[in-house]
C-alpha cells in the first residue's frame, strides 16, 4: 500500500502568533512536530506583506527540516533572490492579493507569462523544482508545461466548496486536470481547503502525487496536537 505524499502548511500558526505579534506558537516548532507526525514536506507561504511566516522562519525551516521543503511565494524579483538564498527543495509559485483572507485561486500563465517563465527559469537553473498554483483549467495547464513547469498543483477550492450534484462535477474536473497535466509530462499536486472530511474524493484520483494541506490540520492540532494532527491526516492519504 502506498500514498499521496503529503505537505503540511503550517502558515496558520505564524498566523496566531502574529494576531498577538509574540514569539508563540513558533512555526519552527510546528515544522518539526509535522515531521515528528510523518509530514513528507513542510510547506509555507513567505508572503510580500509578512502577514504571517516571517524571514527568520522560512530560514530556520529550511536550515532545519529533516524533509522536503516547500516555499510558496509570488513571482517576484524579491522572492526570488529569497528562494535562491534558501534554496528550498520545492517552490511553488502562487498569486497574491493583499486583501484576500487566503489564496483565492491559482495564477493566470496567459497573462504574464513572461515573468512567470523568468522566474522559474531562475529557480530551476539555481536547482529548485518549481510548480505552478492553477486552477482545473486546460489551458492553464498547457501554458505550465510550455513555460518550462515542473509541476502543478491544482486548486481545490471549488471543490471543497461544492455541495449536492456539484460535488461529483468538481471531482471530475480534478481528475481531468490531473489527466491533463500527466499528457503534457508534468508532476501533479492538489491543495487548498481540504479536510478531514472531504479528502479521501483526491486521494482516490490516480496520478495526484502530493497534497498540501495546513488550515485543517492546524486547527485540529489545537485540540489534539499538531503531532497527532498530522498522523491522522497521513492515515487517509493511505491508497
Amino acid at each position: 500500500m502506498n500514498r499521496i505524499r503529503l505537505g503540511v502548511n503550517i502558515d496558520h500558526v505564524a498566523t496566531l502568533r502574529e494576531a498577538r505579534k509574540t514569539t508563540e506558537p513558533d512555526p519552527v516548532t510546528a515544522a518539526m512536530l509535522s515531521e515528528m507526525g510523518g509530514a513528507d514536506q513542510i510547506t509555507f507561504h513567505l508572503r510580500e506583506d509578512r502577514r504571517h511566516i516571517q524571514n527568520r522562519d522560512a530560514r530556520l525551516i529550511s536550515e532545519m527540516a529533516q524533509t522536503l521543503v516547500n516555499l510558496e511565494m509570488a513571482a517576484t524579483a524579491e522572492m526570488q533572490e529569497i528562494a535562491l538564498a534558501l534554496h528550498p527543495d520545492a517552490v511553488t509559485l502562487v498569486p497574491e492579493r493583499r486583501e484576500e483572507v487566503t489564496t483565492e485561486g491559482g495564477l493566470d500563465l496567459l497573462r504574464g507569462g513572461e515573468q512567470y517563465a523568468s522566474v522559474t527559469k531562475a529557480l530551476k537553473d539555481g536547482g529548485i523544482r518549481v510548480a505552478a498554483f492553477i486552477g482545473p483549467d486546460k489551458a492553464q495547464i498547457k501554458e505550465s508545461a510550455k513555460l518550462g513547469f515542473d509541476a502543478i498543483e491544482i486548486h481545490t477550492g471549488e471543490y471543497a466548496n461544492a455541495s449536492g450534484a456539484q460535488v461529483d462535477k468538481a471531482v471530475a474536473s480534478v481528475r481531468d486536470a490531473v489527466r491533463v497535466g500527466k499528457k503534457y509530462g508534468l508532476h501533479v499536486h492538489a491543495g487548498h481547503g481540504l479536510t478531514y472530511h472531504n479528502v479521501q474524493r483526491i486521494v482516490d484520483i490516480e496520478d495526484i502525487e502530493e497534497l498540501n494541506i495546513g488550515h485543517s490540520i492546524i486547527s485540529r492540532a489545537v485540540f489534539v496536537g499538531v503531532e497527532q494532527a498530522v498522523r491522522e491526516m497521513v492515515e487517509l492519504l493511505l491508497r
